[in-house]
């Protein structure tokens, strides 16, 4: 069973009458969660007789001994427990100094904290750089409130990471208004910094003039006593958090007057769930607690005494905010605790973590098509190149193999088993972190559980580019090879949009995989040249056979281009693979796409969202004007002045023929357009992508494709 531990802090007691913020979420949560049975709570409570649910709670006591820190004796504790029966999951709540301390001694644990308060006051998390430290370390950090995010955030670049979000405090809806009394409310500490100077002195006041009205206040402040003494006042000191419900049943108006910055605000949601008219101060995150608050303009007596009157002597309007309180609550507990079990659930069932950052390097074992029985033919089109190249630069360790090679260069009926034995052996003796595979579904499964029992912590991952949507060619070819790797793969990197894979297998994790281009193999400025023995370049290369065309091939896109020669005859167009002018490859390929300025961008099959083959990333990347099908909806990523759309035939010739008239402004978008393809999907940032994802940072890593 997959074992959850939770760690409150110490001064946060676990128990019915005093319960702290962090207990409140932890015990409403995890009555709602499918991790029930999984989950241990560990606190430091003084009276055993009140714990909320003896069942999931380990209490670490921690003795009085002089010298000794508190917390350190408290962290000893529950490392004694981590170290017998070591949690997948430890979630840590306020606290992230504990996390820290306890991150240093079981690295391999993912973590999850929950801050509950300003994290610039809180150890561990007041710096900069002690709050990016916390982003890199945690699998998944919550916060109670916007404002606490926001504070969290200050500082920095909110882009980059992806692995947070905010959480609120939660209630459950209750079905039925309930029987109203002429009652005021106040919750929590009674201090002045929470207002309830001010709010006691402004209902003592007000039972001068309204005597049937009765005020409760709910908690204490031993260090700050406020005395206050009146028959219609009473005090009920600490209670079980069910009787503080209780009472907010029965009243009917709630006051929240806090001068500091509420980091939530936890009486004002659930007083109003439970139809009160709340009123409330505009400090740190109160404004996000209820649907209808009433908003004091200065947090004063008059101001408090003035906003109570108004609701007693306009009942209606009383009446109508406590149903729209009620009616409309703004965190409920069904819809929050799903979003936590999910990620929990992501983390519980994702591969093991190999934690890096952006300076570890790891070992890659890359697999796929070098192409070099047929002279490397692919090399200036080949996306696993360029892939390469960007894991090479980032200072990873690289170890190649060519598959099809492999099968190419044995006989047939060996091909197959002597590549499976030599990505067996290299496997073994080089030992990757990671294993990346290009169109690889030649691998048996004996194969690679060989290789998983003898690398715990290896992660396979498969890149992908052709189409894998019901309206793309080769459609049920391309699924299949990719289903025979579906129980052996972690994680595939695919150019069709994961919006609009066909038939997706449950289970399967697919992410968008550009078409990547390299500086050393995108070498060309084609908008530069002076001379130009065409205007449009275009190729195809479908039923190919050794580089040539095959007798009786006929590629769809055939029809549409021949309509685009009729409608554009002033136009020179120098188009490969059609009418069987054979394909160009290799150096001979960037000699072709040279003699034009201009060049079409269309794939077989249906557009889909972002589907394209790697042939946009030779077009772009060497500065040609790429004329884009709009359903292929790269207006996501360029603009009309780094790329031209078009919405069918007629559009298409339209602009054919206007960027024919008027060249310079073609090579300007062009220009613009492949500076523009660099910065979002050059190789080495790609390679950064897939290696980030792979070994699970999805959740502290966002491509600025992603950004966008």
């Amino acid at each position: 069973m997959k074992k959850i531990f939770i760690l409150l802090p110490h001064k946060d007691q676990f128990v019915k009458s005093y319960s702290g913020s962090a207990s409140i979420w932890v015990k409403d949560f995890h009555k709602k969660s499918i991790f029930k049975k999984n989950t241990t709570v560990f606190g430091s409570t003084k009276n055993l007789k009140d714990i909320i649910d003896k069942k999931i709670y380990i209490n670490l006591d921690i003795p009085l001994v002089k010298f000794k820190s508190r917390t350190k004796i408290y962290l000893k504790k529950f490392s004694d427990y981590v170290s017998k029966i070591k949690p997948h999951i430890i979630e840590i709540h306020n606290r992230p100094s504990y996390l820290l301390d306890i991150k240093k001694k079981f690295s391999d644990i993912n973590y999850i904290l929950v801050i509950h308060n300003d994290p610039l006051n809180l150890k561990g998390s007041s710096s900069i750089e002690e709050r990016k430290h916390l982003l890199d370390t945690c699998a998944q950090i919550y916060f109670v409130s916007s404002w606490v995010e926001e504070k969290f955030f200050n500082g920095i670049e909110k882009n980059y990471y992806s692995n947070f979000k905010t959480i609120y405090p939660s209630i459950d809806k209750i079905k039925k208004f309930p029987k109203k009394e002429k009652l005021i409310v106040f919750s929590g500490k009674l201090n002045k910094a929470k207002g309830f100077d001010k709010f006691s002195a402004a209902v003592t006041k007000l039972f001068k003039k309204y005597k049937n009205w009765k005020a409760i206040a709910v908690g204490d402040e031993p260090r700050e006593v406020i005395f206050v003494k009146h028959k219609n006042f009473k005090f009920t000191g600490w209670i079980p958090h069910d009787d503080v419900l209780k009472i907010y049943n029965k009243s009917s108006i709630t006051v929240v007057p806090s001068s500091w910055e509420e980091p939530f605000g936890r009486s004002s949601l659930e007083a109003g769930s439970r139809g009160n008219a709340v009123i409330i101060s505009r400090r740190g995150g109160l404004p996000e607690t209820i649907s209808s608050p009433i908003f004091l303009k200065k947090i004063t007596i008059n101001d408090i005494y003035i906003e109570i009157e108004n609701l007693i002597k306009k009942p209606n309007i009383l009446k109508k905010l406590q149903f729209e309180n009620f009616k409309n609550p703004l965190h409920l507990i069904n819809l929050n605790i799903k979003t936590i079990d999910n990620d929990r659930n992501r983390i519980l069932n994702s591969i093991k973590n190999i934690n890096i950052n952006k300076n570890s390097k790891i070992k890659i074992l890359h697999i796929f098509n070098r192409a070099e029985k047929i002279g490397g033919r692919i090399y200036f089109i080949s996306t696993g190149k360029k892939l390469e190249n960007g894991l090479i630069r980032l200072g990873h360790d690289v170890e190649g193999l060519s598959d099809r090679d492999i099968i190419n260069h044995n006989a047939a009926f060996r091909g197959k088993d002597v590549l499976n034995k030599l990505f067996l052996e290299k496997s073994l003796y080089y030992r990757p972190d990671l294993i990346l595979m290009g169109h690889v579904h030649s691998i048996r499964n004996e194969t690679y559980q060989a290789i998983r029992k003898n690398n715990n912590n290896l992660v396979i991952s498969q890149w992908y580019e052709d189409n894998l949507s019901s309206n793309g060619p080769d459609y049920l070819k391309n699924m299949n090879n990719l289903k025979t790797n579906f129980e052996n793969i972690d994680n595939f990197f695919i150019s069709t949009h994961p919006d609009d894979v066909s038939n997706k297998v449950k289970g399967v994790n697919y992410q968008f995989l550009p078409t990547p281009i390299d500086k050393n193999i995108e070498r060309l400025k084609i908008y530069n040249k002076k001379i130009y023995t065409h205007d449009v370049f275009f190729a195809m290369s479908h039923g190919v056979n050794r580089g040539n065309i095959k007798s009786g091939k006929i590629d769809e896109r055939e029809a549409f281009i021949q309509k685009v020669l009729n409608f554009n005859k002033d136009i020179k167009f120098d188009i490969y693979g059609y009418k069987q002018r054979n394909p160009v490859w290799s150096e001979s390929f960037y000699k072709a796409i040279s003699n034009s300025y201009m060049a079409i961008n269309i794939n077989r099959g249906k557009s889909k969202k972002y589907s394209s083959s790697n042939r946009i990333g030779s077009l772009m990347g060497n500065g040609l004007l790429t004329f884009m099908d709009c359903e292929k909806q790269f207006q996501d990523f360029f603009n009309d002045k780094e790329m031209v759309f078009f919405n069918n035939l007629k559009d298409l010739s339209v602009k054919l023929s206007y960027y024919k008239k008027n060249p310079k402004e073609a090579k300007k978008i062009a220009m613009r357009g492949q500076k523009k393809y660099f910065k979002l999907f050059n190789g080495t940032d790609v390679a950064n992508y897939i290696v980030k994802r792979s070994l699970n940072n999805d959740r502290k890593f966002k491509p600025l494709w992603e950004k966008i």
